[in-house]
């Protein structure tokens, strides 16, 4: 029996290397609207163009996820489909997976399909992607794998670290005077993920060597063990990314640790110089 692994875009990795025998995977992409224009979260996608965009438009940016009838394309080609998608608490992609989940399982009750709310975005999916390969690889049966991926999920930490705060102020997320001050005082911002999987802006500093020694700080509170893979998204800030792959080797040498450039969608989350940690 063949395998699909879907995720939506919000996930970093554009393919998935080395597939098992049997396996295909695809991302169902996000779509990202800057006033007319509409950037579809594709590999292919130019992100500094339309970081470009989003900085010099007044108005607020938006997203939108993958529609049922995207996410069953995808379903309706393999008999075992395993599909991740970003927190629900953050877009629709979940609600649209499970709509499409239950469209294809009434024309087709032989498959199986199973639909996971991450919690979060960016390396939870990759990762997800990655062991579900694996698991896949190893011969494991469709149910135990859907369980090894939701206790992967509930056990996920992301951070989100944002240096630019004019989509914020665009998007209602903090006012314009406060994020005038943030950007005068080169504030940074820390979030990171809630049990319910919305994002919590819980820290605040001047200055970005503050900040990666926060998320270092966090790890630790967090019990990082130092094997757990660690993936940095970096929204064209490629030399506080190499910083804090130092600062997590210094302290957990063995650690796995991948940099990826962020996709469309996260990108849209992480805004310019912005870096989103998973572990």
């Amino acid at each position: 029996m063949d395998w699909m692994i879907v995720a939506d875009s919000s996930c970093e990795i554009r393919e998935l290397k080395n597939p098992a025998p049997g396996v295909s995977f695809a991302l169902a992409p996000f779509k990202i609207r800057v006033g007319e224009r509409e950037y579809v979260d594709l590999p292919t996608l130019n992100v500094p163009q339309m970081l470009q965009a989003m900085n010099e438009y007044n108005g607020a940016s938006t997203s939108a996820c993958p529609s049922p009838e995207e996410w069953a394309e995808y379903f309706l080609q393999a008999d075992q489909v395993l599909a991740f998608t970003i927190s629900s608490n953050l877009s629709g992609s979940y609600n649209a997976a499970m709509a499409a989940r239950d469209m294809v399982l009434e024309d087709h009750p032989e498959k199986k399909i199973f639909v996971l709310d991450t919690l979060s975005c960016s390396g939870a999916l990759g990762d997800a992607a990655e062991l579900a390969n694996t698991l896949i690889g190893e011969g494991q049966k469709f149910e135990d794998i859907c369980f090894a991926l939701q206790k992967f999920a509930e056990t996920t930490h992301i951070l989100f670290a944002l240096a630019s705060f004019d989509n914020l102020v665009k998007n209602g997320r903090v006012s314009k005077v406060v994020g005038f001050i943030a950007g005068k005082l080169n504030m940074r911002v820390l979030g990171r993920r809630t049990a319910e999987g919305k994002i919590d802006f819980y820290f605040k500093t001047r200055g970005e060597t503050r900040v990666l020694a926060r998320i270092l700080e966090q790890m630790d509170e967090d019990h990082y063990d130092g094997v757990h893979p660690v993936m940095i998204s970096e929204c064209a800030n490629q030399t506080a990314a190499r910083l804090l792959e130092h600062g997590i080797h210094t302290k957990w040498p063995e650690a796995p640790v991948r940099i990826l450039p962020c996709s469309g969608l996260c990108s849209f989350y992480a805004q310019d110089q912005g870096l989103i940690i998973t572990y």
